[in-house]
């Protein structure tokens, strides 16, 4: 593979298929920036866009620049003709939004003012429109068990639609207000559930839509000091 684009098109094909707007949340650009890259009209990376593609694409710098040594940042030296077998996990990288922010979060975050929020990593692959929302308030904290405390990162997928048990982003569309709770269905009806009992439980309506399903979350640092 002689060219940046050949390389590129070749890691991105997959598995997993690794999509433009991915990568250039990664590296904190453009998407069109990124097409550049793999129309072939930008032939060369440089500087922290090189180390940013290739830490997130799971390939040697070296490599990715010239096409030269060994594909993989964690092969054996280049003296050895075996090559370790590439690893199945891959990092994604979102933006954090506002919860003002999540009830429109395609219209909010595009591919020209993405690099604008702070981006957060998951290995797990949520969609092209994910993003992380920060929990505010205590609704969701329980006393035992699975608990998301003020502050925890949570990881939105908008187009994956939950089941009963899972957790989720919902908003109140008259108002645009957001909240995030449990998702249950009792009796053929749906309730967003707190994990907090001090708060009430609410059935879903005509007057809520879903936002997303909670497919990640990290806890906040406070926890661990």
């Amino acid at each position: 593979m002689k060219t940046l684009q050949e390389r590129l098109k070749h890691v991105m094909a997959g598995p997993p298929k690794i999509s433009q707007a991915a990568l250039a949340r990664a590296c904190s650009i453009t998407a069109p920036s990124v097409n550049d890259w793999l129309s072939g009209k930008t032939q060369t990376i440089e500087g922290k866009n090189l180390l940013l593609a290739a830490e997130f694409l799971k390939v040697s710098p070296g490599w990715l620049a010239t096409g030269k040594g060994s594909m993989r940042k964690d092969s054996v030296d280049e003296g050895s003709n075996v090559e370790m077998a590439l690893q199945p996990t891959r990092s994604f990288s979102y933006p954090e939004i506002s919860w003002v922010e999540a009830g429109h979060a395609r219209e909010a975050v595009d591919v020209s003012n993405v690099a604008l929020y702070p981006q957060h990593t998951s290995d797990v692959w949520a969609g092209e429109d994910a993003f992380w929302l920060k929990v505010s308030g205590d609704s969701m904290t329980a006393p035992s068990g699975i608990s998301f405390p003020e502050g925890t990162l949570i990881l939105v997928a908008p187009d994956i639609e939950p089941r009963s048990g899972q957790f989720v982003v919902a908003r109140m569309i008259a108002s645009d207000e957001a909240t995030f709770k449990q998702l249950v269905r009792d009796a053929g009806d749906l309730y967003l559930k707190p994990l907090n009992q001090s708060f009430p439980t609410k059935p879903i309506d005509d007057a809520w839509e879903i936002v997303g399903t909670v497919l990640d979350g990290k806890m906040p640092k406070s926890v661990f000091f």
